[in-house]
């Protein structure tokens, strides 16, 4: 399958990556492409999860394509965004689907992140372009009696990708459009010798949670399942259908099928990590950032302590030899400059929290402020050659200076090489309750009844709730609707429902970031599509920059 919404096209795709590359695995496949809407948030968790049951991933996007130009941004013209799926072949074709979908949020948004054909152009090379479902240009043109313009949209797509790189998309989900476009779609590639590859638009796992995902689209546009004017699916065919299934659909082009197989045979994107890409620290003249370092440190010795022991010098030593041979000098370095920016500045700064406190380089360097050697504090709880993972030193400035600090780093690394983090808002068991009673008709009062059943823990599921509360056992084996609330509250809780800003993390990075990972627009700015954890195992430097009220109190 090669057209595939998992749960990170936010409440409109209801295929968790688990569920569907298991049962791509239960149905003897061995590929599976992830191709979200507009956003690439999932592609690392899919490929992760596929590496684990076997499967070979196929990354991609179902971009969005803007009517005129990505530029132009008038009601009546452009509201509307044509589909188009593209596919990752190399590894430089990943960069390029990162660059694009990235300018989709950076430059092209409006309703949705939108690219055209200059960005496309742009960055083809490594990629396979499929014209997508009903909403591709190729497929509009056809559905409005327009042959020629639908032969002209394949033809400049054929030429952008290159001949063998494009594939026009036949989906049946048994929609009269479909029927009715399909032949003509089989005309097209024989008379332009482009080829057929057949897809379905993949939404949900199994053909019975059509009806989950119907809930899921009625939260996305706030409506109720029996509001007749709201948006939703035609039928029950958009969940990952067998081989022998989609051959019976075809089988008037078992080329299409093949297709399928080719294609994914030809996308290799492979994802290294733990490979660091730390921006770079320029020292003064004549010297290295090594030399620099304990320069810095040993000056810093001598401030802090009025004698300076053998021990004490030893201690500093190993902890210099353990930061060099970890290859964090540079860290080191980026850390003491931001907080010595602050402290030159007048911006208050926490003493330290965490690990990091019990590190005598951080110590002497004034990153912390509390003495590691007076409270036996251990360094490698902080930093341990045994267990390889970046330092994390989370700082606190005064929360009114905070952006300061965060506006020096973007001005000494570049706009381009600094972001802020995504993270997303997942649905919790009592919020997903609220939400699909809404989405059912339940009263406020009922909903409120059944969501302040299940006890409070950050942790906690609606099976636990279940298992804990027989007060919501009787509800659940007494009220057919409340049980059917509970049992669409199982089918979507957990998944992401919105997309936001984390509230400290930065990342900074050595070449401008979209070299890296998708960026993405939110209402602070510009974010990383990835999460920290993603952030920090593609080797990225991740900053917490925390906002701490005590700290502006106590400066006033």
């Amino acid at each position: 399958h090669l057209h595939v919404h998992t749960e990170y096209s936010l409440l409109d795709g209801a295929a968790r990556i688990t569920d569907v590359v298991a049962r791509a695995k239960e149905l003897g496949m061995d590929s599976l492409a992830i191709t979200d809407h507009g956003v690439m948030f999932g592609v690392i968790d899919f490929y992760k999860e596929c590496k684990k049951q076997g499967i070979k991933p196929v990354i991609g996007c179902e971009v969005y394509t803007a009517a005129r130009t990505m530029y132009d941004k008038d009601a009546d013209k452009d509201k509307y965004q044509g589909h188009l799926v593209l596919l990752a072949k190399t590894n430089d074709g990943y960069k390029n689907l990162i660059k694009i979908v990235s300018k989709g949020f950076t430059e092209g948004y409006y309703y949705k992140p939108r690219i055209d054909k200059d960005v496309l152009r742009a960055h083809s090379e490594g990629i396979i372009a499929l014209s997508a479902c009903l909403a591709g240009k190729v497929q509009s043109c056809l559905l409005n009696r327009d042959y020629e313009g639908a032969k002209a949209e394949a033809q400049a797509l054929d030429k952008i990708f290159g001949h063998g790189n494009f594939y026009l998309e036949l989906q049946d989900q048994g929609l009269d459009e479909e029927a009715m476009i399909n032949p003509q779609l089989v005309k097209l590639s024989k008379e332009l010798d482009i080829p057929l590859v057949a897809t379905n638009d993949v939404h949900y796992v199994k053909q019975e949670d059509a009806e989950a995902h119907d809930v899921l689209l009625a939260i996305q546009t706030a409506t109720t399942i029996d509001d007749e004017k709201r948006m939703r699916f035609p039928n029950d065919q958009f969940y990952l259908k067998s081989e022998d299934e989609m051959r019976k659909i075809f089988a008037y082009a078992p080329e299409a099928i093949e297709n399928t197989h080719k294609i994914a045979m030809e996308c290799n994107v492979e994802f290294v990590f733990g490979d660091y890409h730390l921006p770079e620290f320029i020292p003064p003249a004549g010297k290295n950032n090594q030399q620099y370092l304990r320069e810095l440190c040993q000056k810093g010795l001598e401030e802090r302590y009025d004698e300076i022991t053998p021990k004490l010098q030893e201690r500093l030593d190993y902890e210099l030899g353990v930061i060099e041979d970890m290859g964090y000098v540079e860290y080191f370095l980026i850390v003491w400059d931001f907080i010595d920016f602050a402290k030159r500045n007048g911006i208050m700064v926490g003493p330290g929290r965490g690990s990091a406190a019990g590190s005598l380089v951080a110590y002497t360097l004034r990153i912390t402020d509390l003495d590691p050697i007076r409270y036996s504090l251990i360094f490698e709880r902080f930093l341990n050659p045994e267990r390889v993972s970046m330092p994390d030193i989370d700082i606190d400035f005064c929360i009114e200076r905070r952006g300061e600090v965060i506006d020096y780093v973007i001005k000494k690394y570049g706009k381009e090489n600094v972001s802020q983090i995504i993270t997303f808002g997942t649905m919790k068991a009592k919020a997903a309750v609220r939400d699909v009673g809404r989405a059912l008709n339940l009263s406020y009062a009922e909903a409120d009844r059944v969501a302040k059943a299940i006890p409070f823990d950050l942790k906690m599921t609606i099976d636990k709730a279940l298992s804990m509360n027989p007060e919501l056992k009787a509800m659940y084996e007494s009220d057919a609707r409340i049980a059917k609330v509970i049992d669409m509250s199982r089918a979507i809780e957990g998944m992401p429902r919105h997309a936001s800003t984390h509230a400290a993390g930065v990342v900074i990075s050595k070449l401008p970031l979209d070299e890296y990972v998708p960026l993405y627009m939110s209402d602070k700015g510009v974010a990383t599509q990835f999460n920290m954890t993603t952030i920090e195992e593609l080797g990225l430097l991740k900053m917490d920059f925390l906002g701490l009220r005590n700290l502006t109190v106590i400066r006033d």
